[in-house]
């Protein structure tokens, strides 16, 4: 296990260097710099500027200092936000990402897996038509217009829960934002997990523990559940990366200080250490939960074995 963790780590080198390299030049080619204001600086004050921040380089020269100060674990000053570093606003933004996208992430599994699994024993049903049509709607609905929908629901017609983020400790604040990012994800995961358990009820094992006398809920619990979830563990890679990151949406619409709000301002702003650091951060989150996701593999089915 440790020689292939190894192998998948190095391996993941290449792959990250040509996400900064081509990410570099494309944030470079857009049109502007991060200067550009309404207010035309005079040219020597621009020039003074774009030599502090070595943008006066040619353009290789400007991708190997770079790249050193990466893999010194820097990511470089923001161009807007001078007081901070682009590390700073990175830890800044990225616990309140995390909070709500793992909350998320985590309603989503708990209902996901609970609705697939009973649409799955009840096949061809009117309770499983009516779970996959929820889902269908919940895959073809734009999070752009499920966030505001909540708001409008929730917060203005009904006035149950604030409409926008306020900072506190409460749990309040946390409800709209983590059922905006939710609902897509428990659509993807209760079709992907009834797909799966219809498979597994299907094979030989499971009828025979059925002759056996096991009764439903066991045969789920002990059984069937644990193969179920292993073509799920494929899309949660991603899947979990997106969320934890932030929702450029979610974030805009409940003003929520992530990483997805600073991406957007830092790609507005021609801020390009700051999208370049959030790119990255963003490769490598996904590197590791593929490689996490990976080894659950090893750990939920004794067939896998690394060599």
């Amino acid at each position: 296990m440790g020689q292939y963790v190894l192998q998948r780590l190095l391996g993941a080198i290449p792959t990250l260097l040509l996400i900064i390299v081509l990410a570099f030049l494309l944030v470079h080619a857009a049109p502007g710099g991060p200067f550009d204001e309404e207010r035309v600086l005079p040219p020597a004050v621009e020039a003074n500027m774009r030599a502090a921040y070595h943008l006066d380089e040619p353009m290789p020269q400007q991708l190997l200092r770079y790249l050193g100060g990466v893999v010194r674990g820097d990511f470089g000053p923001s161009y807007r936000y001078r007081e901070h570093s682009v590390s700073e606003l990175i830890a800044a933004a990225f616990p309140y990402s995390l909070r709500i996208g793992g909350l998320a992430m985590l309603f989503a599994l708990v209902v996901g897996i609970a609705a697939g699994t009973c649409a799955a024993l009840r096949r061809n049903t009117s309770t499983d038509r009516l779970l996959m049509a929820a889902s269908m709607t919940g895959i073809s609905i734009p999070v752009f217009v499920i966030a505001p929908v909540l708001v409008l629901l929730f917060a203005v017609k009904l006035n149950w829960l604030p409409a926008g983020w306020s900072g506190n400790s409460g749990a309040a604040p946390l409800v709209l934002p983590v059922l905006a990012l939710a609902l897509p994800q428990i659509a993807y995961i209760a079709r992907l997990t009834r797909a799966s358990m219809i498979d597994v009820l299907a094979s030989p094992y499971i009828q025979s523990a059925r002759a056996q006398g096991l009764g439903t809920a066991a045969i789920i619990r002990y059984h069937a559940l644990k193969p179920a979830i292993l073509p799920l563990l494929s899309y949660l890679g991603p899947a979990v990366a997106a969320i934890l990151t932030g929702s450029v949406v979610v974030e805009e619409i409940f003003g929520i200080p992530g990483l997805g709000q600073f991406f957007v301002r830092g790609a507005l702003n021609r801020d390009y250490t700051l999208v370049l650091g959030i790119v990255i951060f963003y490769a490598t989150l996904i590197v590791a939960l593929n490689l996490l996701v990976d080894i659950l593999y090893g750990l939920i089915d004794p067939r896998v074995r690394y060599r």
